[in-house]
């Protein structure tokens, strides 16, 4: 008689841990959820401890920019140069819009206007495409997200330095010679800079996860360049325009306009303060730090789905 086969009787099935069980288990080993989002404090303390990555960066990408190009780094300033001699001979020339601008000034004003315009519009042109345009990067190391947008804003503001060395020259070629008021330059640029900063950032969020944004972005700047007074005095040009009064000042206060209006006032003789909007320092300083919190925490809110899915 063949003796029966007993198995053993199946072990008792373990409880599965609750979430709360697995979060306190891993504090007490100190472990951590990988790429979880830092608070803000600790944000900002990374992002300053990668300052050093951040200017080498955006170095980098400067010196690489037109490395295929036989004229090189003059494109840098050649480019906003030859985009000023196409809007003085079109709206200059031929459409007028030197109304307001002593002929003596009106070169200088578009120049400093086109320079100072491309700067926030390379911004964020270059903030749309930080993080689609770098996956590669965001998914092979660590490290916090915020540093391309700002790498990009910096390496733009770089290349405006290289730029203002001709503005200088063409300023001076039409009768402003340097002055006290010329410093202004530097707080005006650096709240600029803060603005752009800001919606670098911003756009750099918003085109991680719709990388067509850096599609119609070109249309959407072109729009505003053409409503902030690159090429003509806004209140010159509203002057006898059944305009309502809102939208001449809305016009006069957008960021674009004020920033360019103050860079003219400091280094442009003859561009004195009646062509400037009331206050505009302090819209000037309210941009900067609006556009610079706001575009900070929106970006960081996100900052643990970059280069995901």
């Amino acid at each position: 008689m063949s003796q029966a086969l007993h198995t053993p009787p199946p072990a008792p099935a373990r409880p599965i841990p609750d979430e709360g069980d697995l979060a306190a288990l891993a504090a007490r080993h100190g472990l951590t959820v990988s790429g979880a989002r830092p608070t803000l404090r600790e944000y900002v303390r990374q992002l300053w401890d990668r300052r050093h990555f951040i200017l080498a960066f955006s170095r980098a990408k400067l010196t690489a920019q037109y490395s295929q190009a036989k004229l090189g780094q003059l494109w840098q300033v050649a480019t906003p140069l030859l985009n000023a001699a196409v809007y003085f001979f079109i709206f200059g020339l031929l459409l007028g819009a030197r109304r307001g601008i002593p002929h003596d000034i009106y070169v200088p004003f578009l120049v400093t206007g086109v320079f100072v315009f491309t700067f926030t519009q390379s911004s964020v042109l270059a903030g749309v495409r930080a993080i689609s345009g770098n996956l590669g990067l965001v998914r092979a190391l660590h490290f916090p997200r915020a540093s391309l947008p700002v790498s990009f804003a910096l390496q733009q503001l770089q290349q405006l330095l290289y730029s203002m060395l001709v503005l200088v020259v063409v300023v001076m070629a039409f009768g402003s010679l340097p002055a006290l008021s010329w410093l202004l330059v530097i707080p005006a640029l650096l709240l600029q800079f803060v603005f752009n900063t800001g919606l670098a950032l911003i756009f750099a969020r918003m085109g991680s996860k719709t990388p067509d944004l850096a599609q119609l972005m070109p249309f959407v700047l072109r729009t505003w360049m053409y409503a902030s007074g690159v090429m003509f005095s806004i209140p010159a040009m509203l002057h006898d325009k059944n305009v309502p009064g809102w939208l001449a000042d809305v016009l006069q206060w957008n960021p674009a306009a004020v920033y360019m209006d103050l860079i003219r006032f400091a280094m442009i003789d003859g561009y004195g303060s009646s062509y400037l909007p009331p206050h505009v320092w302090a819209f000037a300083l309210g941009w900067a730090l609006l556009t610079g919190v706001i575009g900070f925490v929106y970006f960081w809110k996100a900052e643990e789905r970059y280069g995901r899915g």
